[in-house]
């Protein structure tokens, strides 16, 4: 017997307006093309850092905009929540963390505050399969405050990004393996939306990835990140999808998938 609908999918992203971008509009309607029921949850404070996420840890402060989207519902955004709430409702089955993008690409802005929220994510969702959203370097004319951090240059920026997510991974990786004890050991699921933000770049679409320099577009920006999740979380092909959003061109979603789809071969180990 075949079956129609594949077992849900629960996310949670620990975030900011980048997972807005990544997962909130074009991730549930290319699950849903395919038969697949998923439930994102995420927890938004507009530039959120991973200091700022460990300080409201800290405090129990219910500071984030918790936006839930699934496949009978696009879009509802709760009550405002913490942290620590948020992790108690429920089980789920993959949970992302990331940096800000102002910081994404500075070393000494990453510890001792990934590790301190790891220390509470494996405290109250000890199965999650814990996850590393990669963000995107800005467009080369953004104007962006913190750009002039990467010489206000987009190359600087984004070898700035693979260098951390390198260091993230490795550290994540360690601090997971001292804290299973024994058990089958997992490792970090990277989600290399910045990866793929990048390869789109390098075809006809240019540099126009971008809506204001920094945030995604609605077209083919927020598809292309979208797309990125969608294979991690489903293991199918993206390029077998057909879902486009109205907007889009069939050129446009055709290298939006295969920036995707290339990103995720790409994916460091």
């Amino acid at each position: 017997m075949k079956l129609s609908i594949l077992l849900l999918i629960r996310i949670l992203c620990i975030g900011n307006s980048f997972s807005w971008d990544a997962v909130e509009q074009e991730l549930v309607p290319l699950c849903d093309a395919k038969g697949v029921q998923v439930e994102v949850h995420n927890l938004y404070y507009g530039g959120c850092s991973l200091q700022q996420h460990a300080e409201f840890l800290a405090k129990d402060t219910a500071a984030y905009s918790h936006r839930v989207c699934t496949n009978t519902c696009p879009r509802l955004v709760k009550d405002t929540i913490s942290l620590r709430q948020a992790l108690k409702d429920g089980q789920y089955d993959y949970i992302s963390l990331q940096q800000a993008s102002h910081d994404s690409g500075i070393r000494s802005t990453y510890e001792p505050w990934l590790s301190i929220l790891m220390d509470t994510i494996s405290a109250y969702q000890p199965n999650a399969q814990l996850c590393w959203m990669q963000t995107w370097a800005y467009s080369r004319d953004a104007k962006h405050p913190a750009y002039s951090r990467y010489q206000s240059n987009q190359q600087v920026m984004w070898d700035s990004i693979q260098s951390c997510t390198n260091y993230v991974l490795s550290t994540m990786n360690q601090k997971l393996h001292s804290l299973q004890r024994g058990s089958e050991e997992k490792k970090t699921l990277l989600i290399p939306c910045g990866t793929a933000i990048q390869l789109a770049r390098q075809t006809k679409l240019g540099d126009t990835l971008c809506r204001d320099g920094y945030h995604l577009n609605y077209v083919y920006g927020r598809y292309t990140a979208a797309a990125v999740w969608y294979e991690l979380l489903t293991g199918k092909d993206v390029r077998c999808n057909r879902y486009k959003n109205a907007q889009m061109t069939f050129s446009q979603r055709r290298i939006a998938q295969r920036a995707a789809h290339q990103a995720n071969k790409k994916r460091m180990p």
